[in-house]
């Protein structure tokens, strides 16, 4: 019987330990540490097998590049964000906090494909064939190309596949399934990395795309090894409030495509539907003349977006004034706050101070402070935006405005949504004379800017 040794394995990041630690040594994360069972090296054997070859080295401009033809996804919001289709032999990892709509987005990927002739299997590890069932029928996505296999065990999973050869096999999800010839519990390191391997050797062997999810931990990364997003070839998120209706799909990693994709999506009771034009939806409620109220471009990977965002100032009774951001980093709503009182002098002392971002988007680029300080001043003087305004620029500690990248394709989306007038830093108003579509207002400074957007009664 072959020996075996006890080792300690990160669960966040991978590391191995000789002995148990409340804290891993590698991260600092504490209580993350999972014993694991593995064969012990037998005394005496040889470090290294003698090498006998089972593949060939051959030189890259001999090796065929044709034969794989992405598999087209009737989903456009999909394919934009892995390249334009699913490459044949890909492995492509989704992740997303708990009911977001990962489940709902392959089921209804997988039924477009079904429908176009192409057979699907959709393995199900944590719901019974029933319940997905329930949830086809709600969505409107039965097809008899479209395979259901309720199955935890990975051998078995791996069986069907080969034998059903899908032109798209989903596993839902890979904390769920487990390899038998390992000891530790599903969900463990070591199950997640040796699934995930196992996986791409069978789709790297015959050129079958899968899609595999995979939960989230709290802090919003992949659960499991860091090694899984390695291996697999693409790691896509969905991401969205949970009681918004929109989500956005968008890309980390891409070995076939661009990362700078996004797709947006609005959650229906029929599923996940494509929003072609978001900047229209998101601003479809919008109160124009409402004080503390301003359009930011912002960009979403290659996609120019145009959001309102809104902010509420009101004098406290408390010592420490409150600061919430809602879709903004909140040191970025701090920073803010502190050039708008330094260097406007504007009383915000003794104000609340509420930023949010309609429609649960997220904000991280700093295209979106000018318009974020805007919305401020506004509701703080009581004086509305105006109605035909869009705004994009960085702000600096100083005061000053500073330019933003690809400034020229976010005019042309705000030209296209009927905005007449455009507030800029002025040196990208220099940089943009003759540009038609779109009036082109320059500032220097904020004080500038605010002088600018804000209109007096």
């Amino acid at each position: 019987m072959p020996k075996t040794r006890t080792r300690w394995v990160c669960q966040n990041c991978g590391s191995v330990q000789v002995k148990w630690m409340g804290r891993c040594p590698d991260c600092s994360e504490w209580n993350t540490l999972v014993e694991e069972q593995e064969a012990a090296p037998e005394p005496g054997r040889a470090s290294r097998a003698s090498w006998v070859p089972t593949s060939e080295a051959r030189p890259l401009t001999r090796v065929a590049a044709d034969g794989f033809a992405r598999l087209a996804v009737p989903l456009e919001e999909f394919s934009r964000v892995l390249g334009g289709g699913l490459v044949p032999g890909s492995v492509i990892l989704i992740g997303g906090d708990p009911g977001i709509g990962k489940s709902t987005l392959l089921l209804q990927v997988s039924a477009l494909l079904a429908r176009q002739g192409q057979r699907v299997l959709y393995v199900s590890g944590e719901e019974s064939a029933e319940q997905v069932r329930l949830r086809a029928d709600r969505l409107g996505a039965l097809s008899d190309d479209l395979y259901i296999l309720a199955e935890t065990n990975l051998t078995q999973i791996l069986g069907h596949i080969e034998h059903l050869k899908p032109a798209l096999a989903v596993v839902d999800s890979i904390q769920a399934v487990y390899l038998e010839d390992l000891t530790s519990a599903a969900g463990s390191v070591s199950q997640v990395r040796e699934g995930a391997a196992a996986l791409l050797r069978l789709a790297k062997s015959t050129h079958i795309p899968i899609l595999i999810v995979g939960h989230v931990t709290k802090s919003g990364a992949i659960a499991g090894p860091r090694v899984l997003e390695h291996i697999v070839d693409a790691v896509l998120y969905l991401e969205g409030e949970r009681f918004h209706a929109y989500r956005l799909l968008r890309g980390v990693k891409n070995r076939f495509g661009s990362t700078n994709e996004v797709g947006v999506f609005e959650m229906t009771d029929a599923g996940m539907a494509e929003v072609p034009n978001p900047s229209q939806v998101f601003l479809a409620e919008r109160l124009a003349a409402a004080p503390g109220s301003a359009i930011a471009v912002t960009l979403e990977g290659t996609r120019p977006l145009l959001v309102e965002i809104q902010a509420l100032t009101s004098t406290t009774s408390l010592e420490l004034p409150r600061r919430t951001a809602n879709g903004i980093e909140f040191n970025r709503l701090l920073l803010l706050v502190a050039v708008l009182s330094k260097r406007v002098g504007l009383p915000l002392g003794n104000q609340d101070v509420f930023v949010n971002v309609v429609g649960g988007l997220k904000i991280a680029e700093p295209a979106a402070d000018l318009a974020v300080a805007t919305a401020i001043a506004s509701s703080l003087r009581s004086q509305p935006v105006a109605s035909d305004l869009a705004i994009v620029g960085e702000i600096g500690l100083s005061g000053e405005l500073r330019s933003v990248g690809q400034i020229e394709k976010r005019l042309r989306e705000a030209a296209k949504l009927g905005f007449r007038r455009c507030l800029v830093p002025q040196t990208s108003a220099d940089l943009l004379r003759g540009f038609q579509g779109v009036e082109i207002v320059g500032a220097s400074t904020l004080n500038e800017a605010l002088q600018v957007a804000l209109v007096r009664g």
